[in-house]
């Protein structure tokens, strides 16, 4: 039973801000690195191999999620990994500097994602125990309007703050990394400040209602239990194929839109600035996405899911077709360029919320509520990480054009699996957890 204190605070008052601070360790390590390593000229299959292995711990997070049921309440795992990764982000910022940069700033990414994981399976864990399945469709879109908030901030804002601080220091007669290396030092410690001051805000602003689960025997005992009812849930091959193939086409372009926007056009790119990708990305992007993924929770709370998810896939997966078109045009136009990119993150954030629910609402449920999330999650995750792993590979060898054009195959079966995938509770249906 809540306390009376507990009951009175709003999910606005944490879910905006929680997930924003969720959204950062996972962004920054997975796309404003890529730009970062770009600039201080590491080839694009080296960047895309080791910034896609550094984010193995969401893929494996299920692993660790029974051991964190232990806790009384979330609040403390939540709020301690925002602090872990803020100072692992300020230690990056030092990294920059040494002589070994490179594999020094993997070894400390791979320590933030293991805590960046790690918050995630908390903070999910919280959302859903301390919603209602009604609650959870009302405010999924601002969960996902802010988890990919900081995704837009950090590739728009932040990455603009860098192309401005290189541009001034290259005016100043600053070559090669003296004038790189300060700009990404200045945009980590920025990061480092930002989700410091968040756990501290959280400290006092997250619910810490008990919902303690008791493990029954060894821990391992546990997992086991954990794995075993995972893969005893109805339809659970359909649910993880599907899944897969729902970020499948993101997994392939996440690493290599910023790479070929940044990449001359001599080279098959489109030759922007660090300035201009921040600035299409942290305006009319940002605009774009946020209401895409607010009117996206609002439109499946009106029809419910079941009914939904077929549009969700379609806009979530036809922004595509944008970055192929650019890639066989090479338009010289901010604002074609800066069109597509609206399109793109309107897509991405209506879309997104699609699978978010699925998992919650047809695989989650169970009495390893968190467990499962994670678990799903983290196949999720792992199809993303592997499709970015080999998409440098892909791009490299046979070019920006033959690359988007090969995702856009990729990405027909989850077409037919929206049209066609079971569900095991109704979108009104009261979940037994």
């Amino acid at each position: 039973m809540l306390s009376q204190t507990e009951k009175r605070i709003s999910p606005l008052r944490w879910v905006p801000s929680a997930y924003f601070a969720m959204g950062i360790p996972f962004v920054v390590l997975n796309m404003v690195c890529v730009l970062m390593f770009k600039g201080m000229e590491i080839s694009d299959s080296q960047i895309a191999l080791w910034t896609s292995i550094v984010m193995f711990p969401w893929t494996i997070k299920f692993l660790w999620s029974p051991f964190l049921e232990l806790f009384k309440t979330k609040k403390i795992i939540v709020v301690a990994t925002q602090l872990i990764s803020g100072i692992g982000f300020g230690l990056l910022a030092l990294a920059l500097h040494l002589p070994s940069f490179f594999a020094v700033c993997i070894a400390i990414m791979a320590v933030i994602a293991l805590s960046g994981a790690t918050h995630d399976v908390a903070l999910d864990g919280l959302y859903m125990a301390e919603l209602t399945t009604e609650d959870q469709s009302k405010y999924i879109g601002w969960q996902g309007a802010f988890y990919n908030l900081a995704k837009l901030v950090a590739t728009g804002l932040l990455v603009y703050i860098a192309g401005v601080i290189i541009d001034h220091n290259r005016a100043a007669g600053a070559i090669g990394p003296d004038a790189v290396i300060p700009a990404w030092s200045t945009v980590m410690i920025v990061i480092a400040l930002t989700l410091v001051s968040l756990s501290i805000y959280h400290s006092f602003s997250l619910p810490a209602s008990a919902q303690q689960h008791k493990i029954n025997g060894s821990a391992g005992h546990e997992l086991m239990d954990v794995l075993k009812s995972f893969f005893k849930i109805k339809y659970i091959g359909w649910y993880i194929l599907f899944v897969i193939l729902y970020r499948l086409g993101e997994g392939f372009v996440m690493k290599i839109v910023p790479l070929f926007l940044k990449s001359d056009v001599s080279a098959g790119g489109l030759g922007l600035s660090e300035q201009q990708i921040g600035l299409l990305y942290g305006t009319f992007g940002a605009a774009a996405f946020v209401l895409g993924s607010l009117l996206a929770g609002y439109y499946v709370a009106h029809l419910g899911l079941k009914k939904a998810l077929f549009s969700l896939v379609c806009i979530f997966n036809l922004p595509f077709i944008v970055y192929t078109i650019l890639a066989w045009t090479q338009p010289e136009s901010l604002w074609l360029i800066g069109g597509g990119i609206v399109f793109e993150y309107f897509g991405y954030g209506f879309g997104f919320v699609g699978l978010t629910l699925f998992m919650m609402q047809q695989i989650a449920p169970g009495e390893h509520q968190m467990a499962h999330y994670a678990f799903a999650s983290g196949i999720m995750n792992l199809s993303v990480m592997m499709t970015g792993a080999v998409s440098g590979f892909i791009s490299d060898a046979f070019g920006y054009k033959i690359f988007f054009t090969i995702v856009l195959v990729a990405v027909i079966p989850v077409f037919i699996m929206a049209k066609t995938i079971p569900f095991r509770f109704e979108d009104k249906q009261k979940q037994k957890i």
